[in-house]
């Protein structure tokens, strides 16, 4: 939320006074994006830093760096966008290793020790600070500045000269080694406390402040020990390295690891894929290396947390390296290694499961009646609150939408469009509410700026995550505003500028604001901090991501939505190791606290910029609380762990944010959360709640249970919960045709257009959106434009695939227009298990290959106001067209309620009985009769695009 780079207080208020008023007296240059514009005047403070940092941000930049936009908010920015030492840097916190930049060359670090302040129950932090073991240069080097001579995703080159002699060197997250070329002289370490243990031509081992180290110098050359001053010729090659080596036999790993000392690492890169057939996330990291002379091949690569636990097709050495993100695995001789994550899907926002006719019903109703006059509450007009304003109106129109209440849906989302269009719009004379692309930074900066999203460029993914969020949920409901040719191209800006997906865009870098390796992102733009980059509310980061996601999938941009499912997936598995330690496998011993407010680049602190008070310092990653922040509730027993330290650390209850808290907790114990908000509805809202959204999430949540990370949906809007054993089954759909969506246990369901449903332990379906289209499924990210919009099957022909749907002229087959199909009454008589007064449904020359699933079915049913109806299903495949029927199911009745409203009859059920063997269709013919089993009165059952079977 309230970043970095800045204490929030005092220095804040004046930054954002400051912005308000530094605003120009000419009109903006409007630059159109289909009906909206930015403009390409500055409209406020611009970037700032040493010398003219401004204008030229390329200013520490060499002639040999890549061109285009310079990257921000990186774990090395503070070399680059230079504000606090206009010569060199503050620490560079790469793990295992840490790195400064000094006159005389590149300081190395292995602290292995943590620093642990503050109490177990109040403000507390831990870190691994640099403590210098020694530094690698140039003898004789007296550089005026460092400067950048290069970078690749998780890698930066620094570069020194004096005039007479150079230094480059590479380093990279995850790498033992750093890389060195010289010219001038002799290579030199200037070792503290040295112990040389090995000494042999071009390898020298040592021990230095404790930690062990090798260095490794051309064949030919040696290294020449004088005190703590180690120097080589290098042999007149002038290049070298050293390693960092892990606890263990360091004579056996410097020999066993140095095979790889010259296959220098000279890029990196990380390519993704989302696979929604099985939900799941693989990413791989590569590395280039250049041999500068004969080795193995490959490099060593450690592993963070995040990576190893999800690493595929390489094992580990024993090894492993201490850091401040926990133990390190290593993998030796290595050119790139994959990992896989599942995606546990998504959702615009908790279905509305829970007494929808009773007293919170009514409250509920209360409560939108209260907002729906002022549905955003926006508290300020920077981007900041602009946002939180956006998001709350967002999360008003979701609800509002699924219980009916259209007026108050439709003030929601007038309110975003009014609000968005205005910010989305940069007419000549306007000097607020407008976007600003600074060409030289290759950035859009929002104004009025708020917490130093300008002249530092902090946290824009923070901020136009709201922008996008609501943009997506707009979207929905009017696909007309939301396209290239309306304003669908300033929120693919706001996108692009926070975390360009697309690589070959060189308006922006290549995601600006997360960090490949680490797994997060950076809320400091330039990270100029002794503790390196930092980033407090990771929560408002997954807000991004999530935006990303529901803005592809209505907009039907796989490419955006892909790397929304990237960057959702695996930060939330970084932030269960680095900001939860959910395993408790991280943090230090003796750090005393379950969770933490923010993570630094060489530790974490349990606090915040802005608060001491523990509701915010554990709440700030907790908010907002959305269908997006699922991945909250993946381990309940760790979030009851969270909010009993709260309680602990607060001395009792909490008396601010209960509202956000008290969601967080409905994730692990959803009765006591809402019994949290039962007894105290007094609360004061969160500047981006309302009462509307937290009955609703509580309430519904209560009745779901925890979020099952078990089972995932290949339908990126989905997920499933538990509660007392049976899971319930969510998704939603909301584009103009149906789908069904197959779960990882088998389930299916399906979901009419525009709708969210849920089967198992309830049933549900509601929402009216319908204006999105169905993204093309895509296994790699596309990396340009928008794929086309899968269309409509035609309502005529014969199927050619499994999935059938009911029709209304008795036929099974492709969809058609919605409509219904009357089921006969019992006439009181029981007809269980035996079709009586059917209506059926047929398809016939079906040839198609039987895989290992069985029959299943989501039917629209509807017995009004009936009482005790119970409806039937009987499935029949004649597997050869020859007139027999080789296979038939007959399913258990489904029992309606006699109330009006379509519900699910689901294979849930399971099958009273069955006869044959099922087979290949050659042919062939499906039959599916439906009748009343039980009751007095007739029933529906939805046809067209509503009640589908898959064989």
């Amino acid at each position: 939320m309230k970043p970095s780079g800045i204490l929030v207080s005092a220095v804040a208020a004046a930054l954002l006074a400051g912005t308000l008023t530094q605003v120009l007296s000419t009109g903006a240059q409007a630059a159109p994006v289909g009906a909206g514009s930015y403009t390409t005047t500055p409209a406020g403070p611009l970037p700032t830093g040493c010398g003219n940092l401004s204008t030229n941000p390329r200013q520490f930049v060499t002639a040999n760096a890549p061109a285009g936009p310079v990257p921000t908010n990186d774990w090395w920015s503070n070399i680059l966008f230079k504000r606090t030492d206009c010569a060199f840097g503050e620490p560079l916190h790469a793990h295992p290793v840490s790195f400064d930049t000094l006159p005389g060359g590149l300081g190395l670090s292995a602290n292995t020790t943590p620093q642990i302040s503050g109490t177990a129950t109040g403000v507390g932090e831990y870190h691994y600070p640099y403590v210098q073991d020694l530094q690698v240069g140039v003898a004789g080097l007296d550089a005026p500045n460092v400067k950048v001579d290069g970078w690749t995703d998780w890698t930066v080159s620094p570069f020194w000269t004096d005039g007479a002699r150079t230094l480059r060197a590479t380093i990279g997250h995850g790498l033992p080694f750093s890389y060195y070329q010289v010219t001038g002289g002799d290579a030199q370490l200037t070792v503290a406390a040295p112990q040389v243990w090995s000494h042999s031509g071009p390898t020298i081992g040592f021990t230095a402040n404790g930690h062990e180290y090798a260095a490794y110098a051309p064949a030919g050359a040696t290294w020449t020990v004088s005190g703590g001053t180690f120097t080589s010729t290098l042999a007149g090659k002038g290049y070298f390295s050293v390693l960092a080596l892990p606890p263990g036999d360091r004579a056996a790993l410097a020999t066993s690891l140095g095979k790889y000392a010259h296959n220098h690492v000279t890029g990196t890169r990380a390519s993704y894929s989302y696979n929604p057939a099985t939900s799941t996330v693989t990413t791989t990291y590569a590395f280039t290396t250049t041999a500068r002379e004969a080795g193995a091949a490959g490099t060593v690569a450690a592993l963070y947390p995040h990576q190893w636990r999800a690493l595929t097709g390489a094992t580990p050495l024993s090894n492993t390296y201490v850091s401040a993100r926990g133990p390190m695995k290593v993998l030796a001789g290595v050119g790139q290694f994959t990992t896989s994550m599942a995606f546990q899907g998504v959702l615009p926002e908790i279905p509305a499961v829970a007494d929808n006719a009773g007293a919170d019903r009514a409250t509920l109703d209360g409560y939108l009646a209260q907002v729906a006059g002022n549905p955003a509450d926006f508290r300020g007009d920077d981007t900041y609150w602009t946002g939180k304003g956006l998001g709350r109106a967002a999360r008003i129109a979701e609800i509002a939408d699924q219980l009916g209440d259209t007026g108050t849906r439709d003030a929601a989302l007038t309110a975003i469009r009014t609000r968005l269009t205005d910010w989305f719009t940069a007419s000549p004379g306007k000097t607020s509410r407008l976007f600003y692309y600074d060409q030289n930074w290759g950035t859009l900066i929002g104004y009025p700026a708020s917490y130093g999203s300008d002249q530092e460029l902090n946290d824009h993914h923070f901020h136009y995550g709201y922008f996008v969020a609501a943009a997506a949920t707009l979207a929905k409901f009017d696909p007309q505003w939301a396209t290239s040719g309306k304003y669908g191209g300033m929120v693919d800006l706001l996108i692009r500028d926070a975390n360009n997906y697309d690589r070959a865009d060189g308006r922006f870098p290549y995601l600006r604001d997360f960090d490949i390796y680490a797994g997060h992102d950076w809320a400091s733009g330039h990270g100029s901090f002794g503790a390196g980059n930092n980033q407090e509310s990771s929560s408002e980061g997954m807000n991004f991501a999530n935006a990303l996601i529901q803005w592809g999938q209505a907009t039907g941009n796989t490419a955006v939505r892909d790397a929304g499912v990237f960057l959702y997936t695996t930060q939330a598995a970084a932030i269960q190791e680095y900001w939860f330690d959910s395993r408790d496998a991280n943090f230090p011993a003796g750090f005393g606290h379950r969770a933490v407010g923010m993570v630094w680049g060489d530790g974490a602190a349990y606090a915040t910029w802005f608060s001491a008070e523990p509701e915010m310092i554990q709440g700030i990653n907790m908010l907002p609380v959305t269908g997006g922040h699922l991945y909250l509730g993946d381990n309940p027993g760790y979030v009851r762990a969270n909010y009993a330290e709260l309680v602990a650390n607060n001395g009792g209850a909490p008396s601010v944010w209960q509202d956000v808290l008290w969601e967080f907790q409905a994730l692990g114990d959803g009765d006591a959360a809402l019994a949290n908000l039962r007894n105290n509805s007094g609360f004061t809202s969160e500047e981006g709640e309302s009462k509307a959204h937290t009955f609703h999430w509580i309430r519904n949540v209560a009745a779901l249970g925890t979020v099952d990370a078990t089972v995932t949906g290949n339908h990126p809007l989905s997920a499933v919960f538990t509660k007392n054993g049976a899971r319930t089954y969510v998704a939603a759909n909301i584009t103009n045709a149906p789908l069904t969506v197959t779960f990882s246990d088998g389930h299916t369901l399906g979901v009419g257009a525009g709708r969210t449903a849920t089967n198992g332990a309830y049933t549900w379906s509601g929402g009216n959106a319908g204006g999105g289209t169905q993204p093309t499924p895509s296994p790699t990210p596309s990396p340009t434009g928008s794929p086309s919009p899968t269309p409509t099957p035609s309502p005529t022909g014969s199927p050619s695939n499994s999935t059938l749907y009911l029709r209304s002229d008795g036929t099974l087959g492709n969809p058609a227009p919605a409509g219904t199909a009357q089921i006969a009454s019992a006439g009181g008589t029981n007809h269980d298990g035996v079709p009586a007064n059917a209506t059926v449904f047929t398809a016939s020359g079906l040839t198609l290959t039987r895989s290992a699933g069985t029959t299943t079915f989501d039917l629209f049913v509807d017995a009004g106001t009936t009482v005790a109806n119970g409806t039937q299903v009987r499935v029949s495949y004649d597997l050869t067209g020859d007139g027999s029927w080789d296979r038939v199911e007959t399913y258990r009745y489904f029992a309606t309620d006699p109330a009006p409203g379509w519900e699910h009859y689901t294979t849930s059920v399971g099958l009273s009985s069955a006869t044959g063997t099922p087979g290949d269709l050659t042919n062939g013919r499906v039959r599916l009769e439906v009748w009343n089993a039980i009751g007095n009165g007739p029933s529906t059952v939805g046809t067209g695009n509503q009640s589908v079977i898959h064989l």
